[in-house]
């Protein structure tokens, strides 16, 4: 448990990529990430201060699907919890940027504790990535119980 007032740890996420260009203009350009150091197979990415590394992998990832919401949620995935305002601006920067939406951006549980924006788009080699927004940060890990 992180005290009160102390820095989060930040963490650190590989994913397998199979083009590093590709994934050099998604990261970079589309999701205007800083890079960091690089070589012939990787290239670090300041993911809001994580360390997020695309690997050169040929084949890339592998995936399945759950059913949330009607919609077919892409398993594994990763992402961001953002601000309702940073989340509507990327939802623009990626329309922007002609990018498929495998999930179009929607509000859950509209009016209820743990109301939410939320999306879900691939990167160029089928990486899953998934973008929130709490309307209440403080029900990001609510229970039935403490709502």
């Amino acid at each position: 448990m992180t005290e009160p007032g102390a820095r989060l740890p930040r963490f650190h996420l590989a994913v397998p990529v199979d083009d590093l260009d590709a994934a050099r203009h998604f990261y970079g350009t589309v999701l205007e990430l800083q890079q960091g150091r690089s070589a012939e197979s990787w290239v670090d990415w300041n993911l809001h201060g994580h360390q997020f590394v695309t690997h050169l992998a040929p084949g890339g990832p592998t995936r399945a699907h759950n059913p949330v919401d009607g919609h077919d949620v892409p398993v594994p995935h990763f992402g961001l919890l953002l601000t309702v305002d940073e989340f509507h601006r990327l939802a623009d920067r990626l329309r922007a940027h002609d990018v498929e939406f495998v999930i179009e951006p929607y509000l859950r549980f509209e009016g209820l504790p743990g109301e939410q924006w939320t999306m879900f788009i691939f990167d160029p080699s089928g990486n899953a990535l998934e973008f929130k927004a709490f309307a209440d940060d403080s029900q990001v890990f609510a229970t039935k119980e403490n709502h």
